[in-house]
């Protein structure tokens, strides 16, 4: 039953004083609160009001009524106070809850807002689109039923259609549930009909709903043409899953599916790919990747990241369904680790198991020939201490007071080679390059060091060992199966902060000048009879000089008595704190030769810094950002006994304004490789839409793209080229993209993606590749989705 709100002296007040003031203007229905439950105050303004108590009010000229979050405008109404209805005839315009709607005639309930409006247009605050019907019910304070209904963000101009547009039978808006029903729902986009469904449901916002979503179309050189139909389902607020089937023209029919879940302590994702019978390859193939991330107790941490696929060709024929960043090198990783403190040591104890899948080629140009060991399994402890010294507080000159940390680290590894790293009809004429089958090993790592400094200034000596123990699967060149060394460190890492206030090009700056110095000590111990499960040469830039090994892993420690120098200076705007500038230079003295390599058997020349000379290359750096639109920075190698750049990097991008921004890179490495990369995003012709909210469909075109050439083998390696035309409320992207498969195959890939703005995207993700491959991108029309 409908209740009928009490009537309030205040309403009869309102009305005279309401008729009496014309001139007088009402606040915001944002300001106006209710008195409570039952008891909002209705306001009304009219030029005149005939009233009857307690029975019938009658409004004419200009009228405006009012109650809570409820406002209607019309010519005239009349008011049944009885039943609490109204009933307006001519354009009728009534806002609710920020959605607004305009019709000819209405009969609403006020307190219970149940009625009708008909011939209606509307619009929807929830999601910003507006249509036409033939009625407009209103079933509740938040639940609206439209009969011959439309739908777009269009904007509307008289009788014109918008250029897209959904048409309904009965379109059911649940504003409580934020959920949407269409029946016999046709989508039309420019006149023409492009999808069609007999009934259909959809989030009203961000909210979840099961249900089909827009399909996926694409098409590439190794599979031809891709429709891909996904349908979501929402299982529970913590758990969904995605089932997509799909259709390649030159592979046959698959389904790629996705199950996501989240609970108190765990939460993980399954991805999983099959293609039954493909066609071009003549075998069943599948991928699969799951990630866990769980915490079953507490400080008790797992974590899996585990991604196979069917065979050694899947990398290249379906490399969108890989989810690794090294298609070609897939890891299987479990690992687990538990912290807590005991003894006043923080510790952590851990657990790993790691496998590699490797994907090898048929053609000995493209072939890995070196696998990365797998760890079956790996087992560690490692604890970190500090201590005050008080008694060094009067001795050392700084204002912290001074504390001796320590670390160490426990370890035992099982290595082995993948069983299955390179496909059998090549087992006989390929094998890994100076590769053992595979071993044990037991490492200690400690660690002492004695922080000194303070704001501006630190300087933190350290001891260090690395101690190991191995057992092989097969004998050392020695004939050895067990082996052992222990090599002890020292060094002194020390740097300071100076600041000046100064003018760059006649605009005040405040100026750093950062010294820094590294001294390494650490003795010869013979490790070319050792195995090399893990050691590789740290790339030599401006950050690995001041690492204190020059080796990342576990089995190579260099000799060393090195000192590395440099500074870095600094102009920051004292306004915004931001960066123009910054130079950089560093170099490294050699007090005596190294001797340990990395791998067995490599010259000693190809390790940096293992030179017979004693300064190594210069490393410079740079980076400017002197004027708003431009950045630049650059990162320079250079050998001074040869007078040439060993490595060179330098970088440029131009970026105007919004949708505007081009990039240029250069890339060097002497007898190796030499690139060039140019990027961009800039509109070409038409006119402005407006993106992200326009009122305006008149479109604008854009290019944007990326395109790697090497200059060394003057060829384009991999290139992507695309068209988008911003209408404002929609947005066409169009795209080619071509990534190399090997020195001689390459894929090619046709993208063409449709967003109609405030409904879907349709067509394959090319808004996706856009943003991963143009630095400074800005997506049309929207920044979001995925």
């Amino acid at each position: 039953m409908l209740r009928r709100p009490p009537f309030a002296p205040s309403l009869l007040i309102c009305a005279l004083l309401a008729a009496a003031a014309q001139a007088q203007t009402l606040r915001s229905i944002k300001t106006l609160s209710p008195r409570g439950e039952g008891q909002t105050a209705l306001v009304l303004r009219a030029e005149r009001v005939e009233l009857q108590l307690r029975q019938n009010l009658v409004a004419e000229g200009d009228v405006e009524l009012r109650r809570g979050d409820t406002l209607l405008r019309a010519p005239s109404l009349s008011y049944d106070q009885l039943h609490d209805e109204v009933q307006a005839a001519g354009p009728v315009r009534l806002e609710h809850l920020g959605n607004q709607a305009t019709g000819h005639s209405l009969r609403l309930q006020l307190d219970a807002f149940v009625g009708e409006l008909l011939d209606p247009s509307y619009r929807i605050a929830q999601t910003g689109g507006s249509g036409k019907a033939e009625r407009l019910d209103f079933m509740g304070d938040k639940r609206i039923k439209a009969q011959e209904a439309s739908y777009s963000s269009c904007p509307r101009e008289g009788d014109a259609r918008p250029d897209w547009e959904l048409r309904t039978r009965s379109l059911d808006l649940d504003l409580a549930r934020n959920e949407g029903v269409a029946d016999g729902a046709v989508l039309h986009f420019l006149g023409t009909p492009i999808l069609a469904a007999p009934r259909m449901s959809f989030p009203l916002g961000d909210q979840r709903k099961s249900g089909w979503l827009p399909p996926h179309v694409g098409a590439d050189s190794r599979s031809g043409f891709e429709w891909a139909q996904p349908y979501y389902f929402d299982l529970a607020p913590n758990r969904d899953a995605t089932l997509t089937p799909f259709l390649m023209t030159k592979r046959g029919f698959g389904a790629d599916g996705e199950f996501r879940w989240l609970t108190r302590h765990w939460g993980g994702e399954l991805n999983a790919s099959l293609l039954p019978n493909d066609r071009v390859h003549g075998d069943s193939r599948w991928a699969s990747h799951l990630t866990l991330r769980g915490e079953p107790w507490q400080a008790m941490k797992l974590r899996a990241d585990l991604e196979s696929v069917s065979d050694h060709d899947y990398w290249k024929d379906l490399r969108r369904r890989i989810s690794s960043q090294t298609p070609r090198l897939l890891a299987r990783d479990v690992q687990a680790e538990r912290e807590f403190n005991w003894l006043g040591a923080h510790w952590l104890a851990y657990g790993r198991v790691q496998n590699w899948q490797v994907l090898q080629s048929a053609t000995s140009s493209d072939q890995i020939q070196e696998s990365p060991y797998q760890r079956e399994p790996q087992l560690g402890l490692r604890l970190r201490s500090d201590a005050d010294l008080g008694l060094l507080s009067g001795f050392l000159p700084s204002r912290r007071k001074p504390r001796l940390e320590g670390a160490l680290e426990l370890e035992y590894n099982r290595f082995t080679l993948p069983r299955a790293a390179l496909p059998g009809h090549l087992r006989s004429q390929f094998q890994f390059r100076d590769q053992l089958s595979g071993g044990e090993r037991v490492h200690a790592l400690g660690e002492l060091s004695l922080p000194v400094g303070d704001n501006a200034w630190w300087v933190t000596p350290r001891l260090r060992a690395n101690a190991a123990h191995y057992r092989l699967n097969q004998p050392l060149s020695d004939g050895r199966v067990r082996a052992q060394r222990l090599v002890p460190s020292f060094s002194v890492d020390s740097g300071a902060v100076f600041e000046r206030d100064t003018l760059l090009f006649g605009r005040p700056m405040l100026q750093s000048l950062e010294p820094r110095l590294l001294y390494v000590h650490t003795p010869y111990r013979a490790q070319d009879h050792l195995p090399n499960f893990d050691a590789r040469v740290r790339d030599f830039n401006a950050d690995s000089i001041y690492a204190e090994g020059e080796y990342t892993g576990i089995d190579r420690v260099a000799d060393a008595q090195q000192l590395s120098f440099g500074a870095v200076s600094r102009w920051l705007d004292p306004q915004d704190g931001d960066e123009r500038l910054r130079v950089g230079l560093v170099q490294r003295y050699q007090f005596r030769p190294q001797r340990v390599s990395a791998v067995p058997g490599s010259e000693s020349s190809t390790v940096p810094g293992s030179e017979s000379r004693r300064l190594s290359d210069l490393l410079l750096t740079a980076a400017a950002h002197l004027s708003t639109p431009w950045w630049a920075d650059a990162a320079l190698r250079y050998d001074p006994e040869q007078r040439h750049s060993v490595r060179t990097v330098l970088r440029a991008r131009y970026q105007p304004g919004p949708f505007r921004t081009v990039s240029l890179a250069y890339r060097l490495a002497r007898n190796q490789s030499e690139q060039l990369d140019l990027a961009w995003q800039w509109p070409l012709w038409g006119k402005s839409s407006g993106s992200g909210g326009s009122n305006s469909c008149q479109g604008r075109w854009y290019g944007a793209g990326r395109v790697q050439y090497s200059l060394r083998e003057s060829r384009v390696t991999d290139s992507l080229v695309g068209l988008e035309y911003d209408a404002g409320c929609w947005v066409l992207r169009m795209g080619v993209e071509r990534l190399s498969t090997g020195l001689t195959e390459a894929n090619t890939r046709l993208m063409l993606q449709l967003e109609l703005v405030g409904l879907s995207r349709l067509g394959s993700n090319a808004l996706k590749v856009l943003r991963d491959n143009v630095p400074g991108y800005r997506p049309l029309a929207s920044d979001s989705g995925p």
